[in-house]
């Protein structure tokens, strides 16, 4: 199975996938990023899914998820490079990715992440 790497820029980690997602590799990102964000402190989770060019049900609830967890582990969860064809999927599936913030690329999705931090009160944040 593959294995999503998570790297560390500061208070935030980086996700960026690179290869259609399957369900277990999902699952495992959602472990490893959960105890990667209680591992190292985290204040925010940038999630590039720009080379993802399908998504499914399952998928899109893992995004969800993944959110969720980073909020209750006091994260905040940006995905960015989300492709329009992945966007109109996710809207006929009936997934709004509620409580998932979305920026159109890594720029605005690390503003996103250092705003957050600042309205925190995290010194640095991203």
């Amino acid at each position: 199975m593959q294995r999503i790497p998570i790297l560390q820029m500061g208070k935030c980690l980086l996700v960026t996938i690179q290869v259609d997602l399957q369900d277990q590799t999902a699952l495992a990102l959602q472990d490893d990023l959960a105890s990667r964000i209680e591992a190292t402190g985290a204040h925010g989770v940038l999630i590039d899914i720009s080379a993802l060019e399908i998504v499914d049900s399952f998928i899109g609830r893992m995004l969800a998820s993944i959110s969720g967890i980073s909020r209750v582990l006091d994260a905040t969860t940006v995905v960015v490079g989300m492709q329009p064809a992945v966007a109109i999927t996710l809207v006929e599936l009936g997934l709004s990715l509620e409580g998932v913030r979305t920026a159109l690329n890594v720029e605005r999705g690390m503003q996103l992440l250092r705003a957050a931090a600042e309205e925190q009160g995290f010194d640095g944040g991203a």
